[in-house]
């Protein structure tokens, strides 16, 4: 919020507020959990690269699209991911991408190329390729909470009457 005064008759700094320049006040604004509204985004990933796909999720996860962003609070929105199966990959990254895990164990590493994985998992590839774009933190696990993914065209969301999302 942006403030103008005349000369001499601007707030004290005692009150909260920073003068920003000349005659202008900046106060810093946190949004209360009234403030915040939650919208319903479906994305279809039917042959969009899966890095451009998973950078606008995760911007709206985060709620990076709205005035009201603010760092340290959740302020994103739900998207729904259709058609996961059928996300692509740039260049030679379908040959060469791979997936990495351990058990814990002594050469209990393993690692799953990408072909593997879309077909046995086509959600876990874009749950993810997002995850990494999420803050690693408690915060970024509850983004991570409103984020559905699906490998068809179905999902079972239609009350919350979505708004498509074009990427």
């Amino acid at each position: 919020m942006l403030w103008f005064f005349r000369a001499g008759s601007a707030p004290s700094v005692e009150a909260g507020f920073r003068i920003a320049g000349t005659g202008t006040v900046t106060k810093t604004i946190t949004p209360k959990s009234e403030d915040i509204h939650r919208t319903w985004w479906v994305v279809d990933a039917e042959g969009k690269p899966l890095g451009r796909l998973a950078t606008e999720v995760a911007r709206i996860l985060r709620g990076k699209h709205k005035p009201i962003y603010t760092p340290h609070l959740d302020t994103g929105d739900h998207v729904i991911v259709i058609n996961a199966a059928r996300v692509a990959l740039t260049g030679r990254k379908a040959e060469q991408k791979t997936y990495f895990r351990h058990s814990g164990y002594m050469g209990g590493d393993k690692h799953i190329p990408f072909s593997t994985m879309i077909e046995r998992f086509p959600d876990r590839v874009i749950e993810l390729a997002v995850r990494g774009m999420l803050p690693k933190n408690k915060l970024g696990r509850v983004m991570r909470r409103k984020l559905r993914v699906y490998p068809g065209a179905r999902h079972p969301h239609q009350g919350q009457s979505p708004k498509p999302l074009e990427i």
